[in-house]
């Protein structure tokens, strides 16, 4: 990135720095260099006008003027380099600068993040996800990374602001504190886009936006902490033609086709444009129009080609409780024992229900994350109520319970515990990816005197060291807990340990009616192409769902309401391609995209250092 010493150097020549002696001077009337929109719009070097006018172009395919002069001179003698006797401006001077500057490119940005997180539900909007790329990628081409990073960041954070609207039940500065640091990640790809729309061969640009988005949601889903996936493409698009990709190569696939198609809408869109300033139609000049709409098509088009497989080795009667909670928020636990004493409740209900032959008997009982409130193992009334309910149903019960770590104190596992009618508690999973500040606090001694709010997780969670494939009477399950549903990695892993349907027992009660108990069903659609898996999710106060292998949800419930489901489910032991191959293909892209910033980072260098040897 250049620093600010190097904005003078950026300056369009029809901006304040047009008369400084020794400024070499690019573009004519008739072909505006980078930057026509807004003095300071311009690229540095021969990039501003290599292959035409791709920043005017750019520019006004966006929606911005071309009057550079009016913008310029609003920064006028702010532009230009400082004389030897001048204090050079303050770094948040030259941000306010860039800011203003930026201001309508800005704007454009944020109303194409907001449409961005339309496409997520509750909403579910799909198509914004591809209008969004392409906008994105308009607003970046022909920019410096500076600027394509600012455009990025201002792309990002109204973007995760509406996404993670629901996190307001924390607090909004967690909101804000969240979004501004995935936005982050979105202005570094921001960069990452205005760097590449300079490479040569113009008609691979699209392939170049889309490697990019991979390779930030790679860094996103493991940074920091861990990372945080929400946000995803791909979750965006789970009942959309891509969503077939999964079967293929996962969520990042899925997220590639859909960034491909977007960057080939945005490079049809410059065609197009760079094709009326030409003055006149040929069929020579609509070719690369042309193309980038037909790879556009062909990408969307490819998902119907893939097969999904959904055939069943086996098949078992399973129920899902739902018990519900005393409240929503912050505290829905409400008084001890009351949780676990709706699900007790429900499950006693269910197996009146059996012994009158209402409901057919189920092989195995699911009930969801933190359905025990209070420690089964340390508390004889907890243990004495599941151990009821278990043996009035007479069928193994997968237990969501919060239990006290054997050997070290003050911390807590969060687990999932096969209950046997007959000897009681056996095999178990504990969570392996606890939530940062929701299940424990890095650097708790120093934050929580800083944030008293990080008082009310008074333990930490101690994560889980093995994947949770469980046999649970007939059926090996694999259980997944709560936000472990969002990383490839767990999921995957526990479908190659030999798990033959994926259980996601969660509890989202805290975040009741906001959204966001809808964007983590979604995710249980993709895992379930993905895999080829039928995915049952249990949850404490809803949504909890039954997800064929084909990604139709074929029932769910209401939130906050005390409900069963009983269905019978597939199971399965092949494997998609996705289960073979793993990360391999989002390590591939991901490493795609940096090198070709890395490309356009030394074609940049070498084009400069030739103009200084002339």
């Amino acid at each position: 990135m250049p620093s600010g010493s190097d904005t003078t150097a950026e300056a369009a020549p029809t901006g304040p720095d047009a008369d400084r002696p020794g400024q070499r001077t690019t573009g004519s009337a008739a072909t505006p260099p980078t930057g026509g929109a807004e003095g300071g719009d311009a690229v540095e070097g021969r990039d501003a006008v290599e292959g035409g006018e791709p920043g005017a172009t750019a520019s006004a395919a966006s929606g911005t003027a071309t009057d550079a002069s009016g913008t310029a001179s609003a920064a006028s003698g702010t532009a230009s380099a400082p004389s030897a006797g001048e204090r050079r401006p303050g770094r948040l001077r030259r941000l306010g600068l860039l800011a203003r500057r930026e201001a309508r490119r800005s704007a454009l940005a944020a109303v194409s993040g907001l449409a961005l997180g339309l496409a997520f539900p509750p909403f579910g909007v799909w198509p914004l996800s591809l209008v969004a790329v392409a906008a994105l990628a308009l607003l970046t081409h022909g920019r410096t990374a500076r600027q394509g990073a600012w455009t990025g960041f201002a792309f990002g954070l109204p973007f995760f602001l509406l996404l993670l609207k629901w996190l307001s039940v924390v607090g909004w500065d967690a909101v804000v504190g969240l979004s501004v640091i995935e936005a982050a990640f979105l202005a570094l790809m921001g960069a990452g886009l205005a760097l590449v729309s300079r490479l040569p061969v113009p008609a691979l640009w699209p392939l170049w936006t889309a490697c990019l988005w991979v390779a930030e949601e790679w860094a996103r889903d493991r940074l920091p902490f861990g990372g945080f996936p929400w946000g995803r493409l791909a979750f965006a698009n789970t009942g959309s033609p891509y969503t077939p990709l999964a079967a293929l190569g996962g969520a990042p696939l899925v997220t590639f086709g859909v960034a491909l198609t977007g960057g080939a809408l945005a490079g049809a869109a410059l065609a197009l444009w760079r094709l009326r300033v030409a003055g006149g139609f040929s069929p020579r000049r609509a070719l690369p129009a042309a193309g980038a709409v037909a790879v556009a098509a062909a990408v969307t088009a490819a998902g119907f080609a893939v097969p999904i497989p959904t055939a069943a080795d086996d098949s078992v009667d399973i129920a899902v409780v739902q018990g519900n909670v005393q409240q929503a928020g912050m505290d829905f636990l409400g008084r001890p024992m009351k949780i676990l004493n709706n699900h007790v409740n429900a499950t006693l209900d269910l197996a009146k229900d059996v012994k009158a032959g209402r409901i057919a008997k189920p092989d195995l009982v699911i009930w969801p994350e933190n359905a025990s409130d209070l420690d089964p193992f340390q508390y004889r009334e907890a243990y004495a109520r599941i151990d009821e309910a278990v043996k009035s149903i007479g069928v193994p019960v997968l237990v969501g319970a919060l239990v006290d770590h054997p050997t070290k104190q003050g911390y807590v596992e969060n687990q999932g515990i096969v209950w046997d009618p007959k000897s009681g508690p056996g095999a178990s999973y504990t969570k392996q990816h606890p939530v940062p500040f929701g299940e424990y606090v890095p650097f708790r001694q120093e934050l929580s005197k800083i944030i008293t709010r990080l008082q009310r997780v008074p333990r930490d969670f101690y994560p889980g060291d093995h994947t949770g494939v469980l046999n649970v009477g007939p059926a090996r399950l694999g259980d997944v807990i709560c936000f472990e549903v969002a990383y490839d990695e767990i999921v995957r892993d526990t479908v190659n340990a030999g798990a033959r349907a994926i259980v996601v027992q969660t509890n989202n009660a805290t975040y009741g009616r906001s959204g966001q108990p809808e964007q983590q069903l979604v995710m249980s659609k993709l895992r379930a192409i993905e895999h080829g898996r039928p995915v049952i999710t249990a949850a404490t106060s809803g949504i909890s769902a039954v997800v064929s292998p084909d990604g139709t949800i074929e029932q769910r419930t209401k939130e906050f309401t005390q409900d069963v489901l009983t269905a019978r489910i597939p199971l399965r032991d092949g494997k998609t391609l996705a289960d073979r191959v793993g990360a391999t293909p989002e390590w591939v892209l991901a490493m795609v995209g940096v090198l070709s910033c890395a490309a356009a980072i030394m074609i940049g260098r070498r084009g400069r250092t030739d103009e200084k040897g002339q």
